[in-house]
């Protein structure tokens, strides 16, 4: 029996070498994460990456900046019985932004209750461990940051 495949989108927010990451603060066992979630029928990576971030964020002004990989994960060590076909973006957010902040999900994909987010802008050279998979394109980032530096 072969696994459902949920498509999922990631953000990596990035400005001044920093990255946006967000805990749930009524569920710290979750871990420090990006910004991410699961993309509609329909919907392109790239639509779903700008939409689960403003959604969660609660930031304008997100755009795309480069793809940079997709990956399998089996959330099989998270209790589901589901792969996950995860597709992470670079986004550039050019608005004000403050150095945390809470935003709120009122449109949650389980159709819940709206859910909170507190957010924080960690660096890129100290990042503390992200979960499940949620740094997996943090060096290639890095490597892409270095090469946008020196040219």
């Amino acid at each position: 029996m072969s696994l459902p495949v949920k498509r999922k989108a990631f953000a990596y927010i990035v400005r001044d070498r920093r990255l946006v990451v967000l805990i749930h603060p009524g569920h710290p066992e979750a871990g420090i994460q990006v910004p991410a979630g699961t993309m509609r029928d329909g919907e392109s990576p790239e639509e779903a990456v700008i939409r689960e971030a403003t959604e969660e964020t609660g930031l304008s002004g997100l755009e795309p900046v480069r793809l940079l990989g997709v990956a399998r994960r089996d959330m099989s060590d998270f209790g589901r019985d589901e792969i996950h076909e995860r597709h992470f973006f670079q986004l550039s957010c050019d608005g004000p932004v403050p150095e945390s902040w809470r935003s709120y999900e009122h449109d949650p994909a389980d159709g819940g209750p709206p859910i909170a987010f507190d957010f924080r802008w960690a660096p890129l050279d100290n990042l503390p461990p992200l979960v499940a998979g949620h740094d997996r394109f943090v060096p290639v980032l890095l490597r892409l940051l270095e090469a946008d530096e020196r040219s």
